[in-house]
């Protein structure tokens, strides 16, 4: 009986085909919805959006790798124990939003993002920031700024003691 061979152009087409599998595969993220269901009142945890109507929404994103990952740096770890991140976001946000999750990933701070849509949600955000709620929003452990302005987030995010950058070995840094 002859077992089959692989010849050089199919060697090189194999390992041309396992390299773009685990490059493509390596900054995959996972993105999870978390809401309480407006119908039955119970909480629901998804990889799929939520539905409109939707209350309490959180949205986390999580590296395909995080498990293969290093923990987080010392510093980091302990300011994000004793001032966690909040995020508050909405749909018609935009760019401010989208420049305030990009300021927290270059500084690889871990956050938890709210995605509020309802009316009865803003009005629960401007009770705890104590004023008409703004967006982008963020609570660094007990202290909240509204609206993006890149100056006061990294001023908050440093006096809570969030390193500039993690300062990461290269091959463990998130993508």
């Amino acid at each position: 009986m002859r077992t089959p061979t692989i010849r050089g152009g199919s060697r090189f087409l194999l390992a041309l085909s396992l390299l773009w599998l685990l490059l493509t595969s390596a900054g995959a993220e996972t993105i999870t919805y978390r809401w309480v269901d407006p119908v039955t009142g119970g909480t629901v945890i998804s990889d799929m959006p939520p539905p409109p109507g939707a209350r309490n929404v959180s949205r986390s994103t999580t590296s395909a790798s995080s498990s293969e990952e290093r923990p987080l740096p010392y510093a980091v770890r302990q300011a994000s124990e004793k001032f966690p991140v909040v995020l508050y976001t909405t749909e018609r946000c935009g760019k401010d939003c989208q420049d305030a999750r990009e300021l927290l990933r270059q500084r690889e701070v871990p956050f938890t993002e709210k995605a509020l849509s309802s009316e009865e949600e803003f009005a629960d955000l401007g009770r705890l920031l104590g004023s008409e709620a703004a967006f982008p929003s963020v609570t660094i452990g007990r202290q909240f700024l509204r609206g993006f302005d890149a100056a006061r987030w990294n001023s908050l995010l440093d006096a809570a003691g969030y390193p500039a950058r993690a300062n990461r070995p290269a091959g463990t840094r998130s993508p």
